[in-house]
This record gives C-alpha cells, sequence and structure tokens, in this order.
C-alpha cells in the first residue's frame, strides 16, 4: 500500500511540473528521492547527495549563566535554539547563582531558570555546576527538585555522559561552601586583590572537579556496558584532570580510550579547544554569566553538534549573530 500510494504522488508531481517526463534521483547516504524535470547531461546543481541521511541528528550545547548573570541573555539563548531546533539541549553547569543557605530564595533561582527553560522546543537536560551544587543545602536542594547528580542517557545510538564534578564528602562539601562565602564575602567588601589573600583563593576545588570513586566506578560500568554505541560525550563543570594526581577521572578516560568520544565543560568562563589522549576537550565559554574581557573569546554562545556514521561537527555560534527573520536577536533590541 506504501509504495503504491508513493507511485501515486510521484504521478501527481510529474503532471503538476507540466513535463512529458519527470526524473527521479534516487536519495543516496539514506537521503530521500530527488524528484526534478531536468534530464539534461548539465545540471544547475552541483549533486544530490542532499545532507538528510537517517543517521544523522544535531543536538545543542550552552553554558554558564553565573557569577553576576546579566538579564535577557539566556532568555534568548532559548529563544534562539528554538529557531535552530536541535534535537535535544544540555549545558556545563552552573545553572543558578547559589551562594546561599536559604531555601526560599533557592526555590526563587530555580523556579526563574525552569521557566525560561521550558520555553525551549527541545527537552534540556541538567549538569550541575559549583553555583548549583556547593553546599549540602543546595545539593539537598538539587536532589529532591532535579534528581540525580550524575546520570547517563543513549539517544539515536550515541552515549551520553553526565558527571557532577562537586563530587566530595559531605564534610568537604560543607567546608568548601564556609570557604568560598568567607572569599566572596571579602570580595565583595574589600576588591580582589584582598580575596587573593584567602584560603578561597588557593582552594583546589576552586579551578578543579572532582569525583569519587563509587561515581568513576558507575561511569566505568556504564561505558561497558555500552560498548558498541556511535560516539559518547561527556558533560561536565569542572575540569577534574587539572587535578594533581587525580585517579577517578582518568580511570573513566581509560575506560574510553579505544572509542570516539569529545568532552565538554564550563567554569572559566572563557572558550578553549585543546587536545587530549588524541580526543577534543572544549571549554564552553557564557551564555549569559560574567564576563572578562582580558581573556580571549569570553563571550556569548551557543554550541551546535551534528552527528552522522561518518563522525562529528561542532558549530560555536555567537549569540550575537543568531538573528531571527526581523534581523534583530530574540527578545532583544541590541
Amino acid at each position: 500500500m506504501a509504495m503504491r500510494r508513493s507511485a501515486f504522488f510521484l504521478f501527481v508531481f510529474c503532471l503538476a511540473l507540466g513535463q512529458s517526463a519527470c526524473t527521479v534521483t534516487p536519495g543516496e547516504n539514506g537521503s530521500p528521492a530527488f524528484l526534478h524535470e531536468i534530464a539534461d547531461p548539465a545540471q544547475p546543481w552541483t549533486h544530490g547527495k542532499f545532507d538528510a541521511a537517517n543517521d544523522k541528528f544535531t543536538f545543542a550545547v550552552f553554558s554558564d549563566l553565573t557569577g553576576g548573570e546579566r538579564e535577557g541573555v539566556f532568555a534568548s539563548a532559548v529563544a534562539q535554539l528554538n529557531l535552530l531546533r536541535p534535537e535535544l539541549i544540555i549545558n556545563v553547569g552552573d545553572l543558578i547563582e547559589g551562594g546561599t543557605e536559604d531555601l526560599v530564595e533557592i526555590a526563587a533561582q530555580w523556579d526563574s531558570f525552569d521557566e525560561r527553560a521550558e520555553r525551549a522546543r527541545a527537552p534540556v537536560f541538567y549538569v550541575g555546576g559549583n553555583h548549583d551544587l556547593t553546599g549540602a543545602v543546595l545539593q539537598g536542594v538539587w536532589d529532591e527538585r532535579i534528581g540525580r547528580r550524575y546520570y547517563h542517557f543513549v539517544y539515536k545510538d550515541v552515549l551520553f555522559l553526565v558527571l557532577d564534578t562537586e563530587d566530595n564528602t559531605p564534610e568537604r562539601t560543607q567546608e568548601i561552601f564556609e570557604i568560598r562565602k568567607a572569599g566572596i564575602e571579602v570580595f565583595m567588601n574589600e576588591g580582589e586583590e584582598a580575596c587573593a589573600e584567602t584560603d578561597y583563593a588557593t582552594l583546589p576545588e576552586r579551578s578543579s572537579g572532582n569525583l569519587t570513586l563509587e561515581q568513576s566506578a558507575y561511569f566505568v560500568e556504564t561505558i561497558a556496558a555500552n560498548p558498541d554505541v556511535r560516539w559518547t560525550f561527556l558533560f561536565m563543570h569542572k575540569a577534574p584532570w587539572l587535578r594533581v594526581a587525580e585517579t577517578n577521572f582518568v580511570a573513566v578516560e581509560a575506560a574510553l580510550a579505544d572509542r570516539p568520544y569529545t568532552v565538554f565543560h564550563g567554569h572559566m568562563h572563557a572558550y578553549e579547544h585543546v587536545e587530549r589522549l588524541g580526543r577534543d576537550y572544549i571549554r564552553l565559554a557564557t551564555t549569559g554569566g560574567k564576563q572578562f574581557p582580558e581573556q580571549r573569546l569570553s563571550e556569548d554562545h551557543v554550541t551546535l553538534v551534528t552527528v552522522d556514521n561518518d563522525g562529528v561537527d561542532i558549530a560555536n555560534l555567537l549569540m550575537s549573530g543568531i538573528l531571527d527573520k526581523t534581523g534583530r536577536v530574540p527578545l532583544r533590541n541590541d
């Protein structure tokens, strides 16, 4: 029945062309059939290999909102992503400002983020950062409101790993919260030079992430249970490999050694690409967070990742260049 229906529509299409003959070029690489009226050797196009293979999909990544979120940026990013139409959206953490143990304030921060994220057409997958997860209270709210802090999923035969790089013991978690709180208070009242003399300035967890042995074992097992996926992507906030003598993330890397994978992280609010172990490790900049003009590529952007059986293509799009049909950045006048 399906073949009969297709033949009928093809016949109607040829009649609509008003020609005595209709040329059908079979789709290549899984792309749909190409119907046209030109049978001449010379044709006004380069080839019939449409970039529409069944194995292809695109997802988007956005980065830090925090450190002094700039109003309207993330809402515009969501509107822009709706124009770009990725199949799913994920991030690298720091979704709320955090920095408090006031449950009413924390709820208000999450309500604000959730309300904007829910405007996205595609599902948005949550990744925790230090602003989201520093301290027992913030972690408790995450656990109750959002659920798992680290997890995985498979989409179209691609493995997605979401890591929690604030994964410390409860005692260390609270200690970090107190040190950070004191350091930020000094920064706000006395400035950057005074903050540089605090314990916060030399806190290892300020720059590098941490995974417990339990989390590491979870991902090693997950990787082993999914040996034949086309690609593996890792999403996290901080870079655990920057920690001296780190072993738990190294075990995850070792489990991935024989397969293609890409790492996305954030935290520093400036874009950077490095090659590690022959793979792409990409640090994203901001999607509304505090920027540092003295650093290269500290700009608002979203990232589009396209996957097919031939590999992965990654495009970073500056938000200032994604305009709607009126020629403006959605939801903004600048």
